[in-house]
């Protein structure tokens, strides 16, 4: 376990390097991944559980952390905007002293980050790959308003955690009590969406993003202008699935972002700007 000062806060953060996890370094230099997890009741910990281990023993450098606000990193009252998100990965980076362009994989909300930090960032990014997300456009913000907006009304009522829990068990209920604790004690509802957002024609992301969505949660409906808008996109859609792809196809998911990573390696490559410089 490590924790890095990133801006106004301290990140918890776990590396994976390749090999690490049983498997066999790679010869000559290894692809990183960086993965960013859901808003509310995840955190780095789904990684461990799904693509993190596998990832590291198939020669990635694997480096996980907690967004600010979760887990271990450190939750502020305010300062919950897109582009704090995107910065303190920026400053997570730096921190690592990582010069390589990251393949960023991001899950639900995690995506929405991934993009915009290819946006922001385009020196540092290889490619980016969302799970179940929605690239940082105007119609975003609205989606998290409402959102977010119902989940702290109803995440604090005792009567709407015991439903949870008869529906899906006592795990997830105690995650959804303790997102009830982050929307009572932050205004994240209200800064995520009044953050940056990038043009709807979604120019700003120039490297190569994959999109994987499941067919019953309402987001693949994205497809058709995502594959018209970006030069270099693939889209998978899976059968049977709702917003929970990662947990749910773990394997799939892993086959998937583990070729996409591969096939946009570029060994060699440095980040063109100084670090810190766009920031």
């Amino acid at each position: 376990m490590a924790k890095i000062r990133t801006g106004d806060i301290t990140t918890h953060v776990q590396r994976l390097p390749a090999g690490a996890a049983g498997g066999t370094a790679p010869e000559g230099e290894a692809p990183v991944v960086v993965f960013v997890h859901g808003l509310l009741t995840d955190s780095l910990a789904s990684y461990y559980f799904t693509l993190g281990p596998a990832f590291s023993a198939a020669g990635v450098d694997v480096v996980m952390y907690d967004l600010r606000g979760h887990g271990r990193t450190d939750r502020p009252r305010t300062g919950y905007q897109l582009e704090a998100f995107v910065e303190d990965l920026a400053y997570l980076l730096d921190g690592l002293e990582e010069e390589r362009p990251v393949h960023l994989v991001g899950n639900s909300f995690g995506g929405t980050v991934a993009a915009a930090f290819a946006a922001w960032h385009p020196e540092r990014a290889a490619s980016v790959t969302m799970i179940e997300s929605e690239p940082p456009v105007a119609a975003w913000t609205g989606h998290m308003a409402e959102g977010l907006a119902h989940a702290r009304r109803e995440l604090v009522r005792d009567e709407a955690i015991d439903w949870i829990a008869e529906q899906h068990g006592a795990h997830t209920a105690r995650l959804s009590r303790g997102a009830g604790r982050i929307l009572a004690s932050t205004t994240l509802a209200e800064d995520i969406p009044s953050g940056r957002v990038i043009d709807d024609d979604l120019s700003a992301i120039r490297c190569p993003l994959l999109a994987v969505f499941g067919d019953e949660s309402g987001l693949s409906a994205q497809v058709p202008e995502l594959e018209a808008k970006l030069p270099d996109c693939r889209t998978v859609v899976l059968p049977r699935q709702g917003h929970s792809v990662l947990v749910e196809q773990p394997t799939r998911t892993r086959d998937l972002v583990l070729d996409w990573v591969r096939a946009h390696h570029v060994p060699g490559r440095r980040a063109a700007a100084v670090a810190g410089a766009a920031r």
